[in-house]
């Protein structure tokens, strides 16, 4: 069955609501099409422990305040879900769920989006499945043999899990501080934490609002010809919240060098000094989901989409939103998302009034 609207919106996560809020704004038809059975994205499927990195009247969707959660400065992944979900339901979002996009192709002056269930018709498309879907994992020798466990960062939920194991956290980012944090003040847990680099902790008062403020003035240089800022990078890569900045004063969160391989029972340095140990947990980061969008041809170096914008360069009826800096300054956030959407709503209004 072929059903037809103006615009399909893949992702009923913070980016795919953010889109349908603009859209519903400039009294567009359109669907949004959500993998999950239930409302929330992916932070129904975080780690228990996880906070956001602002508090809560700084990680809002445009036109609702998320409000406070008691006790916490900044929310847990719960109270993200539950603002989500009330998010969609108050501005009367049409989200069709559960829904898996397969492809999208070119039909004449239309976009054809087949799914699961049925084939939408559409003047324009926002793809907004952001990257949690398609974890990264990095080509280690001896990745095979390792006998014990393996899992990414979207894989984790609890310290309680790895009761009485050695477990090594790879990755020097938010997740793998955080994550290594967690089992460190964890009874029972050995873990050992391994990065690239030493570890670059921001200024303990430096939270989601700064970090928020140096992508937009970043993006806002390079779009004006100026030097580079460096943006978020520029400050450093982990940010100090409580947990992490509580583990890390106490002595429990020294990082080790990268290892050079796995081996059946554990890790091995370039010196030859090995560790055993039972799990390792990839803290190694996220490549951008866009699978679905294969049959238009529009892969570029990185797998990114080249775009203008949030426009897809060589697909004019596409708009890419949420993946990250590419598609918008800090547009993988909460709070970074509703300028992106607005843009791309409006240039979908105005190319539909052609």
């Amino acid at each position: 069955m072929t059903r037809q609207t103006d615009v399909v919106v893949i992702g009923g996560g913070q980016a795919g609501l953010a889109a349908g809020y603009h859209l519903r704004r400039k009294k567009l038809d359109f669907v949004i099409l959500d993998a999950q059975g239930t409302p929330g994205g992916a932070w129904q499927h975080t780690w228990d422990s996880l906070h956001l990195f602002s508090p809560a009247a700084f990680s809002s969707l445009p036109g609702r305040i998320m409000s406070a959660q008691p006790g916490h400065e900044y929310p847990d992944a719960g109270h993200v879900v539950e603002y989500l979900s009330d998010y969609e339901q108050r501005y009367e979002l049409p989200v069709h769920r559960p829904v898996r996009v397969q492809q999208v192709r070119r039909d004449g002056d239309r976009l054809r989006v087949e799914t699961d269930k049925d084939i939408w018709s559409a003047r324009a498309v926002v793809s907004a499945t952001g990257t949690w879907w398609r974890p990264f994992l990095p080509a280690v020798p001896g990745r095979n043999d390792f006998a014990g466990r393996q899992l990414h960062t979207s894989g984790y939920r609890r310290p309680s899990d790895f009761a009485g194991q050695r477990v090594v956290v790879v990755g020097g980012g938010n997740s793998g501080a955080q994550i290594a944090a967690d089992l460190a003040t964890h009874d029972g847990v050995d873990p050992t934490w391994v990065t690239q680099r030493p570890p670059r902790f921001l200024a303990d008062d430096v939270d989601g609002r700064a970090l928020f403020d140096a992508a937009t003035a970043r993006r806002r240089a390079l779009d004006e010809g100026r030097t580079d800022t460096g943006g978020v990078a520029s400050l450093g890569d982990i940010v100090a919240v409580p947990p992490v900045r509580e583990a890390r004063d106490a002595g429990l969160l020294k990082a080790s060098p990268m290892f050079t391989r796995l081996t059946a029972d554990g890790i091995e340095w370039a010196d030859g000094t090995r560790a055993a140990a039972d799990a390792v947990i990839w803290c190694t980061g996220f490549r951008p989901a866009l699978s679905h969008l294969a049959a238009l041809g529009l892969r570029g170096p990185r797998g990114h989409i080249p775009t203008h914008g949030t426009r897809a360069a060589g697909e004019p009826r596409l708009h890419l939103l949420g993946y990250g800096d590419w598609t918008g300054p800090a547009s993988a956030t909460l709070i970074g998302v509703g300028r992106p959407a607005r843009d791309a709503a409006t240039e979908i209004a105005e190319l539909l009034s052609r």
